[in-house]
């Protein structure tokens, strides 16, 4: 008798065990709708900035998105009513930003 068969015959005289359950696999991220991507000037005392609007996910997440872009473009920002908006004439830099996280934009 080989190996194979005496782990063969030992697995048949051994219980069974408890299953166990895969655990449902969540989405990495919520389906994003096409976000807008905005330059303004205007009520900025000439200083220009990238708005991000569009977004249908919770603060914490827009939060969270707005964190990562303004470490990756090494520049300041904020998040104010469901929108980010980051200093200065980011637009290409931020659809790129954008594209890696998995989200869909379009510069307007």
């Amino acid at each position: 008798m080989d190996w194979q068969e005496q782990l063969g015959s030992l697995r048949a005289s051994l219980p069974e065990g408890e299953e166990i359950e895969q655990p449902q696999q969540e989405p990495l991220q919520e389906k994003m709708p096409l976000l807008d991507i905005v330059f303004e000037r205007k009520g900025r005392c000439g200083k220009s900035a990238t708005i991000i609007c569009g977004f249908e996910c919770e603060e914490s997440r827009i939060k969270e998105i707005a964190s990562h872009l303004k470490k990756s473009l090494a520049t300041g920002g904020s998040v104010r009513g469901g929108e980010i908006l980051v200093q200065g004439d980011r637009r290409q830099d931020v659809l790129a930003a954008l594209s890696k996280l998995g989200l869909k934009a379009r510069i307007i």
